[in-house]
């Protein structure tokens, strides 16, 4: 899927539509101090093994796209819920 940097869409803030700055949001760096990770890291310590089952089956063959757009008035950013793409590409 290709789409243009820069879009015309509703902005929350504004509350009319304005022009847009898209970007794809990275996956941050994990905290360690998150419950899930402390669990995690307890679980396996030692001597013991993987805490979950390895997943059956094969992998999903599309990926979540996040996108963050910026309003070009107001400056805010908003991120509305992310859709699946087998490939993403912002154009200029």
């Amino acid at each position: 899927m290709k789409m243009p940097r820069k879009v015309k869409r509703y902005c929350p803030y504004c509350k009319k539509h304005t022009i847009h700055e898209v970007e794809r949001v990275k996956k941050k760096r994990a905290s360690e101090l998150k419950w899930g990770q402390r669990r995690f890291r307890r679980v396996t310590a030692g001597y013991r093994g993987f805490p979950r089952p390895k997943p059956e089956g094969r992998e999903k063959p599309t990926k979540r796209v996040n996108l963050r757009y910026k309003c070009t008035e107001c400056g805010k950013y908003h991120q509305p819920p992310a859709f699946r793409a087998k490939k993403f590409e912002l154009k200029e």
